[in-house]
């Protein structure tokens, strides 16, 4: 049986694993950082401030999910993150190097993405897919070699697809793509993957078994993988980090320690919904 203590006052619950992960942290390899970033937006009137001041540090190896409100600024912060939208104040690291440094070849060897974006053809088979991750290795002519069919059978072993790899792209359910996509983003072997709302469009179970799917590779792999959903109360459940955006602050901490501070009290109003500290779930009030 796991060694546990709880929290005075809060009762959450921390099993061995996560007091010595906590003690260790600082000896982890930090792969992305942020420096008093600001995102947002700039025309040629004015300066749009989705969010400021907001200072992580996500570890290898670590599950993070990135939560809030519909247009509170997930989708610009994970493209900020990425390097697909410029910061409007402070910077991003990823393995120490600042990401405006990396040229865009090797960018691609420590960050790969996910996105919502439909993919170019679906009549690509899954190992076509999924082999498109190995780009940033292959030649000019881009030949696969040895090691990139080792990195793409890994994904797709990794993800359990390796009986789908002949399908056809748009033979595949929602929950099919999705794994493929993320086996895309493993063959690309990098240290970070960021993905906009994996469970989109998937039932419940689906949603349960990609983020469970996730957590399952952060750990076996120890990539640090990052992010964004709907699905708060499954997100506390799994991750060892998360990212709280809401109009006045970003937060990063561990699940435990934002249920113990309230900060899921303040991500919706309070006339439907509210949030049960006991449970770590949101309830519709009568």
């Amino acid at each position: 049986m796991l060694f546990g203590y709880w929290l005075e006052k809060e009762k959450c619950y921390f099993n061995l694993y996560e007091i010595l992960k906590l003690v260790t942290e600082k000896q982890q390899h930090i792969v992305l950082r942020t420096e008093n970033l600001s995102i947002g937006y700039v025309s040629k009137k004015e300066e749009t401030i989705v969010a400021s001041n907001i200072n992580m540090s996500l570890y290898e190896g670590e599950l993070v999910g990135l939560v809030g409100a519909n247009g509170i600024g997930k989708s610009t912060l994970l493209r900020t993150l990425s390097n697909v939208q410029n910061p409007l104040k402070g910077a991003v690291y990823i393995n120490d190097k600042n990401i405006k440094t990396y040229q865009p070849l090797d960018l691609a060897k420590v960050m790969s993405l996910v996105l919502t974006e439909p993919i170019a053809s679906k009549n690509l088979t899954i190992f076509e897919l999924v082999a498109l991750g190995r780009q940033p290795y292959t030649n000019w002519i881009g030949s696969i070699s040895e090691n990139d069919l080792l990195e793409i059978n890994k994904a797709l072993e990794l993800t359990n697809i390796q009986d789908l790899k002949h399908k056809k792209c748009f033979e595949l359910s929602d929950g099919q793509l999705q794994k493929a996509l993320i086996a895309r983003a493993l063959a690309q072997d990098t240290n970070l993957i960021i993905l906009d709302e994996p469970t989109t469009h998937l039932d419940i179970y689906h949603k349960a078994y990609i983020l469970k799917l996730l957590q399952k590779l952060a750990k076996e792999t120890n990539r640090t993988i990052l992010y964004s959903s709907h699905e708060i109360d499954l997100s506390i459940q799994l991750c060892d980090k998360m990212i709280v955006m809401t109009k006045d602050y970003v937060e990063t901490e561990t699940p435990c320690s934002l249920i113990s501070n309230g900060a899921f009290n303040t991500l919706f109003p309070k006339d439907l919904i509210s949030f049960d500290k006991k449970s770590g779930n949101f309830r519709v009030k009568k």
